[in-house]
């Protein structure tokens, strides 16, 4: 009789708990897209030889590959007329940083890289070989391969990149600037450089294929964490470039719808018509943008698009529709980040801006996350979620999402596996579990998500969404821990 009154407790109590687990609602919540502009890691603009908080270029000129001149820093990290950024571009030509041989001036770089951070960005890098005169090579180079600083047989060169010097000497600076920096934190990306006036790879299809792959493979076998970003330049060097490595692309004259000629019918020099959509398809880039980010810059400057005489000899000054038509060419490419030279944005394009940065690179909408009502210590969180990426490319960054669960006594947060890197444009679906630590007190706690750092698990990414708390936090709602 005993026997059967444990075995008739034992399973009424199986019944009552699964009365408990059926009876359990599910919480679910949605959440609408809201109208900011987001400020987020690894997209939007950038300045340029400057960082956020410094006064803008005055007028349609800009300066590039010298050293920066650092202005005074007053606190604020607003700039006047130009978005706010995560992205500090810094270019610099080769001879300052290699200003004796074998000896390199990293102090410039590491200045750079702690004042990126400082200003709440990261550092986008070129080391161009050389520019316009008279950017030469460095002096020790120059004198090692002696000639005019210009080789007669191709007009943006300063040296002949065939000298088998050039790529065993610039080259060997790459390796040294990957084994001192791939990976760096602070360290956004690294425009992928070789030859041409500013490292814009002019003429790229000239070298012989043994020099090309020198050169590209300085970068791709030692930059192994931090992206590569290839000009795109010709068929050979992007090919190969994408055989080595997940490179992005990028190109520096965005906007020229006729800048250079008065033939806008002139394939070699009216980039947005011609250049640039056929050379993304026919060398290969189409889908690069998949694994590794594009970036894009300026042609002339923004302020030039409107007419304004200085770097724009054919300009008249584009309409609203010509802009419009700009900014949807890039996304349509994908476009993550852009370069604006540190030129100030005219006000009434302010909201054609916007719009463009509402777009560029990613934008993460929670459109719907299901929990439960209820969980115990050491239990699991089971959790279904629905994201839509509103943006035109993924994320490049190894984040991690996350959840927290926190009250005035305990905060915890949590991991999940989710791969966020193929958060593709459009609609993606994450569902999971995670576990609740067994030392969990009970209680009413806050269940939050975000998107955070590796290390410091503290929130890295902005939500297009409502309910951020001051720790960039979003709330999901309440549960309880039993």
């Amino acid at each position: 009789m005993k026997k059967l009154l444990n075995l008739f407790l034992s399973i009424a109590v199986i019944f009552l708990m699964a009365v408990d687990v059926s009876a359990q609602k599910t919480i679910k919540v949605r959440f609408n897209e809201t109208d900011e502009v987001l400020i987020n890691p690894g997209m939007g603009f950038m300045t340029f030889q400057r960082f956020n908080g410094d006064e803008t270029n005055a007028g349609v000129g800009w300066t590039e590959g010298k050293p920066i001149d650092y202005q005074k820093f007053s606190g604020n990290l607003v700039t006047k007329d130009h978005p706010m950024t995560s992205i500090a571009y810094f270019r610099v030509y080769w001879r300052y940083l290699e200003p004796e041989m074998g000896k390199f001036n990293w102090a410039m770089i590491d200045l750079a890289l702690k004042t990126a951070h400082d200003r709440k960005q990261a550092l986008m890098l070129r080391i161009a070989p050389y520019g316009e005169d008279p950017d030469d090579v460095p002096g020790w180079y120059r004198a090692m391969v002696g000639g005019p600083s210009m080789w007669p047989g191709q007009p943006k060169w300063r040296v002949d990149a065939e000298d088998p010097r050039y790529p065993q000497y610039f080259g060997r600076f790459i390796t040294e600037l990957a084994k001192r920096y791939d990976g760096h934190p602070d360290l956004e990306s690294v425009d992928l450089a070789i030859v041409g006036f500013w490292g814009e790879g002019s003429n790229a299809s000239m070298l012989t294929q043994r020099t090309r792959e020198a050169l590209v493979t300085a970068y791709t076998d030692h930059f192994k964490k931090t992206p590569l970003i290839m000009m795109l330049t010709d068929e050979k060097t992007n090919k190969f470039g994408l055989i080595q490595a997940n490179v992005g692309w990028r190109v520096d004259c965005i906007g020229d719808l006729g800048f250079w000629s008065k033939d806008q019918a002139n394939p070699d020099y009216t980039h947005m018509y011609d250049y640039y959509p056929q050379g993304i398809i026919n060398w290969g880039m189409k889908d690069a943008w998949k694994k590794a980010p594009i970036s894009m810059e300026v042609c002339g400057t923004i302020k030039s698009w409107k007419g304004e005489r200085g770097t724009c000899q054919y300009c008249q000054g584009y309409t609203i529709d010509q802009v419009n038509y700009i900014i949807d060419e890039t996304l349509k490419w994908h476009i993550s980040s852009f370069n604006a030279k540190s030129s100030g944005v005219p006000d009434e394009w302010r909201p054609l801006i916007d719009r463009w940065l509402k777009r560029m690179g990613y934008r993460f909408v929670l459109r719907s996350f299901s929990y439960p009502e209820f969980v115990s210590a050491g239990g699991q969180i089971n959790f279904k979620s629905w994201w839509d990426n509103k943006g035109v490319a993924p994320i490049y960054k190894k984040y991690l999402l996350a959840v927290r669960l926190t009250n005035e006594k305990r905060s915890e947060v949590i991991v999940t596996d989710a791969d966020i890197n193929s958060w593709f444009p459009g609609d993606n679906l994450y569902d999971d579990s995670v576990f609740v630590p067994q030392e969990m007190p009970a209680g009413i706690y806050q269940l939050q998500i975000g998107i955070v750092d590796r290390q410091s698990h503290q929130p890295k990414v902005n939500l297009a969404i409502p309910g951020k708390d001051p720790e960039g936090w979003y709330s999901l709602g309440k549960i309880e821990i039993k």
